[in-house]
C-alpha cells in the first residue's frame, strides 16, 4: 500500500475507533453499573443460527462507487472486536486455583468482565480479479478458534495473587468484495463488500444474545482505498452520478468519504451514520467510550468517582483504567478547552460583505413575545399559520390528548432512537403542528421512568399520524 493511503487510512482509523469502541465501557465504566450490563449495540453481526433469537444480523452489506482513474486496485480492512470473556481466579494455599467475584488489590479491584480483541483482516486484489466470476475466488475466509489465555496478577512485591483467565470462543467469518462497471460515458465501478458471519453454533448452545455475542463481530465497519481513482460521495454525489448513487444498497452500514476533506480515495463504512470526511474535535482529550461528543461532563464526572469506584473501574478493563488516568492526569488547561469551542465567527455590522446596508427585515404584521420561555415564532399570533385541530383521525379512531397509542415508527423517516421505542406503549400530550403544515402527536411513552419529568419540561417525543397505532382500551392495559 502507498504510503499516501496507507496515511489516511490511519487517519480513518481514528474515526473508525470512536465507531469500533462506541459504547465499549460506559461512565462510571465500572463492570459493576447496570448501563455495563447491556453492551456491544453497533456493528454486531452473529451466526445465521442466532439471528431470528437475537433480532441482530449476519450479514453487512456495503455498496458504492468509485472512479478508477490510474488505479487498479483495491485495498480494504476490516475490523471488528471479537468478545473474550474475562474470569478471575485466586490463588489458594495448596498452588490451585479458584474463580471467584473480584480480587482486590491496592491500585485496583479486578472482576469479571467480557473484553473486546481488535481483529483486521485484509484484501489487496486487482479490479480485473474481483470482476464477474472471478470474484468468488477472491473471497477471503477467516478462521479464530478456541482459545485460553493466562495472566498472572502479582502484587507490589511480585508475590502471585491469582490470575486472569481469557476465553475466546470460535468465530469464522468471510469478506466477499465484487466489481461491476457500470454503463455510461464515464468508467464508473460499483463496489459490493459483504462481510459474513458464518460461524456454526455450537451444538447444546444457549440461543440467547449473550451466548451468540461470544461468537460474533462487533463494531464492524470497512476501511477501503483505492490509490490513484477516488471514490464517489453517496451523500453528495456529482450530479451525473445521482441515479447510480441511489441504486446502490447498503445493509447495517453506511459509506463515506475518510480522510480530510478535499481527498476522495479513502471511504469509512460505518454501522453508524456519519457524515463525508468525519473528523474528532482537536479539542477532544482521548477516548472515553462513552460518547464523541459530550467530553467535558464525562470528564468532569469521572473526576467526582470515589477512589473505590476509580480501583473498580481500573480493574474492569485496561482501557477504562486509561480513562481513568486520563482524567487525573488532565491538566486545567485541557479541562478548560473541553467546556466549548467557536469553530466560525462572523461580526454582524448591519452591512454585508460589500459595505452595503442589509435590507431591512420584512415586516410581517407579527409581535413575537420577548424574554425566556417564549419560541421565536408563536403559531397563535401568526395569521398564515395553519390551524392544527385538537384531534386526529387514525384507522378510524378518533385521537387526542390522552389517548393511548402503540409506537410503529416507519423505517424510511426514524432514525435508531425512534426504531428502539418500535412497538412501546405512549400517551398522546398534545396535536402539534409545525411550520410546514404537518400534523404531528407529542407523546410520552408509558414505561419510562422519566416521564413526569418530561411532562414537567415539555419534552416530548413527536411522531406523524401515520407512524402511531391508536389502542383501544382492553389493548392499552
Amino acid at each position: 500500500m502507498s504510503n499516501p493511503l496507507e496515511n489516511r487510512f490511519e487517519q480513518a482509523r481514528t474515526i473508525a475507533d470512536t465507531v469500533l469502541f462506541e459504547g465499549y465501557v460506559l461512565y462510571p465504566y465500572r463492570a459493576s453499573a447496570a448501563k455495563n450490563q447491556l453492551r456491544w449495540q453497533f456493528g454486531v453481526l452473529v451466526p445465521p443460527a442466532w439471528t431470528a433469537t437475537t433480532g441482530e444480523h449476519s450479514v453487512q452489506r456495503t455498496e458504492c462507487l468509485l472512479e478508477p482513474r490510474d488505479g487498479d486496485r483495491l485495498h480494504a480492512e476490516l475490523r471488528f472486536l471479537h468478545v473474550r470473556r474475562r474470569t478471575v481466579e485466586r490463588l489458594d494455599a495448596d498452588g490451585g486455583y479458584t474463580e471467584v467475584p473480584e480480587l482486590e488489590l491496592p491500585d485496583r479491584v479486578l472482576v469479571p468482565w467480557d473484553e473486546g480483541h481488535e481483529e483486521r483482516v485484509l484484501i489487496h486484489e486487482t479490479f480485473a480479479e474481483l470482476m464477474g466470476d472471478q470474484a468468488a475466488a477472491h473471497a477471503v475466509r477467516f478462521d479464530l478458534p478456541d482459545a485460553v489465555e493466562y495472566e498472572p496478577v502479582a502484587d507490589a512485591e511480585g508475590r502471585t495473587l491469582g490470575r486472569l483467565v481469557r476465553r475466546r470462543k470460535r468465530l469464522t467469518g468471510e469478506l466477499r468484495p465484487r466489481v461491476e462497471e457500470l454503463p455510461g460515458p464515464y468508467r464508473v465501478l460499483r463496489l459490493t463488500v459483504s462481510v459474513h458471519n458464518t460461524t456454526t453454533a455450537p451444538e447444546g448452545a444457549g440461543t440467547d444474545r449473550e451466548t451468540a455475542l461470544a461468537h460474533s463481530l462487533i463494531g464492524t465497519h470497512l476501511l477501503l482505498g483505492v490509490p490513484g481513482g477516488r471514490f464517489l460521495s453517496l451523500t453528495d454525489p456529482p450530479e451525473w452520478a445521482r441515479p447510480a448513487a441511489a441504486s446502490c444498497r447498503n445493509d447495517h452500514t453506511w459509506p463515506v468519504l475518510a480522510g480530510p476533506p478535499g481527498t476522495d480515495d479513502v471511504m469509512l463504512s460505518s454501522p453508524i451514520i456519519l457524515e463525508d470526511h468525519p473528523a474528532v474535535a482537536e479539542e477532544s482529550p482521548g477516548p472515553l467510550y462513552d460518547a464523541t461528543e459530550i467530553d467535558e461532563i464525562l470528564s468532569l464526572r469521572t473526576a467526582a468517582l470515589t477512589e473505590r469506584e476509580k480501583r473498580e473501574a481500573r480493574g474492569t478493563d485496561a482501557r477504562a483504567a486509561g480513562v481513568i488516568d486520563l482524567v487525573d492526569d488532565m491538566p486545567e488547561a485541557v479541562r478548560e478547552r473541553l467546556h466549548g469551542a467557536i469553530r466560525g465567527l462572523r461580526e454582524i455590522t448591519g452591512e454585508d460583505l460589500t459595505g452595503e446596508p442589509l435590507p431591512a427585515a420584512p415586516d410581517t404584521g407579527l409581535s413575537l413575545p420577548q424574554g425566556p420561555g417564549h419560541p421565536w415564532w408563536d403559531p397563535a399570533q401568526d395569521a398564515e399559520a395553519t390551524e392544527v385541530p385538537g384531534v386526529v383521525v387514525i384507522d378510524g379512531e378518533t385521537v387526542r390528548a390522552g389517548s393511548r397509542v402503540l409506537l410503529t415508527p416507519g423505517a424510511r423517516r426514524s432514525d435508531a432512537q425512534d426504531a428502539f421505542l418500535r412497538g412501546r406503549h405512549a400517551t398522546v400530550e398534545a396535536v402539534v403542528g409545525d411550520l410546514d403544515g404537518e400534523t404531528h402527536l407529542a407523546v410520552v411513552v408509558d414505561d419510562d421512568p422519566g416521564t413526569d419529568v418530561r411532562r414537567a419540561q415539555g419534552r416530548f417525543l413527536y411522531f406523524k399520524p401515520d407512524e402511531v397505532t391508536p389502542l383501544r382500551e382492553e389493548e392499552a392495559t
